[in-house]
């Protein structure tokens, strides 16, 4: 049965609620404009379910892979030549669409079984776990009082209540923080002064070779980025996107929606986690809700009072629903190996699994340097790459060596 408009409303201001501090929080690090970075999120979103056949239920936010890049040419160039170093990071997505429709979808699947998918889906869960709790350590009594509402909101409530689980404990959370004092003074006083309506500082892009190749090749990381944040919301949703619309398409979705983000003065964007996990907290996958939800991502930026409300959220109460949201993100990767049927009495199994899990969470870096250009694998997009490569070179015959040496053992139900 379809949801009524309002039921998606509150479903979608409830998604722009969850992805609102990350998105601002890139350009609060780099320099760039956080209005700016609204707007161009809600863009990049609407742009993406256009090209993609209005099917995915994903919310692009400002990608953090792209951080120490953006600073580095910022400080150099300044932000024109970042925006034009964005937009070639957008365009080697339209070349790694390209690829992969050459190569062929069925390829690309093979390179991501379940035993490589399931551990890089908990990899994403957890390895933004520490942002939870440092948050949530900010104030734990914020923080508490916001995941209990939470949790009682997504067990016990009825009709609208329980699919919104996430609005609810903000709301909660934030009018302890009102009661406890715990909103800075100076953020009460920026609402107060702030204005309704405004546009944001856009600016256009300029192309210079040095931005280009500092930022451009940061979308090898984040194409390997792309490729698990699919896979997740699609187990989310109980969908296979890689086939349907297909890979090559959000690919350059993705690409389109980065560049046009990037022409406006704002940050990358990228697939957002944030709001994977409200999906798989209210079970409500309609991508009209994060269409919704892009709207109000562009309405904030255009309105100074609206991001200064939700500039003042006190971090415990984010750091609240972000430990339940990246838990239950963490949640399917471990559901993803359940249904898989992965059985770790094999030692080849147990040791794909164990790299992705260790390089993944255990804050292992590799620097690569080719052409002058400097790049960092790490965290998701190293773990993915190891599980791929751990897949295709570890011999399967060590699980039928395993089973000739214990032939009762895995004779077992």
């Amino acid at each position: 049965m379809p949801l009524p408009l309002q039921k998606k409303v509150v479903l979608g201001l409830q998604h722009t609620i969850a992805m609102f501090g990350a998105t601002v929080l890139v350009p609060l690090l780099t320099g760039l404009n956080p209005s700016v970075a609204l707007f161009g999120a809600g863009l990049a979103t609407l742009l993406f379910h256009v090209l993609t056949g209005l099917g995915v239920p994903i919310f692009l936010g400002s990608s953090f892979a792209f951080i120490a890049p953006i600073i580095a040419v910022l400080k150099a160039e300044g932000p024109a030549a970042v925006g034009g170093g964005l937009v070639a990071a957008g365009a080697m997505y339209l070349v790694f669409s390209a690829l992969v429709k050459l190569v062929g979808i069925r390829r690309v699947q093979q390179v991501f079984p379940p035993i490589v998918t399931g551990p890089v889906i908990i990899v994403i869960g957890l390895s933004l776990a520490g942002v939870a709790v440092n948050q949530a350590q900010s104030h734990w009594g914020l923080a508490l009082v916001t995941l209990l509402a939470a949790i009682v909101t997504s067990v016990f409530a009825r009709g609208l209540f329980k699919m919104i689980p996430i609005l609810i404990a903000v709301i909660t959370g934030y009018l302890a923080a009102l009661v406890l004092g715990a909103v800075e003074p100076a953020r009460l006083d920026a609402i107060r002064e702030a204005a309704w309506l405004g546009l944001p500082p856009f600016h256009g892009p300029t192309f210079s070779w040095s931005a280009i190749f500092v930022l451009a090749p940061v979308a090898l990381v984040t194409f390997i980025e792309h490729i698990g944040d699919v896979i997740v919301n699609g187990r989310v949703v109980g969908k296979n996107f890689l086939e349907h619309p297909g890979l090559p398409r959000t690919l350059f979705a993705d690409g389109i929606a980065n560049m046009a983000s990037a022409v406006l003065g704002g940050p990358a964007a990228t697939t957002y986690a944030e709001n994977t996990g409200v999906l798989a907290v209210t079970r409500v996958y309609d991508p009209a809700v994060l269409r919704i939800a892009a709207g109000f991502a562009m309405l904030f930026g255009l309105s100074p009072k609206l991001a200064a409300v939700f500039q003042s959220l006190p971090p415990g109460v984010l750091g609240g629903v972000s430990i339940l949201l990246f838990g239950m993100i963490a949640s399917v990767g471990i559901r993803t190996l359940s249904e898989a049927r992965i059985d770790f009495a094999h030692s080849r199994n147990l040791i794909v699994v164990s790299l992705i899990l260790v390089l993944g969470l255990g804050g292992a870096k590799i620097p690569v340097a080719f052409g002058g250009v400097h790049l960092e694998l790490h965290g998701m997009a190293l773990a993915a790459l190891v599980g791929i490569l751990a897949n295709a070179l570890l011999p399967a015959s060590l699980d039928r060596e395993e089973l000739d040496a214990h032939p009762a053992e895995d004779m077992r139900p």
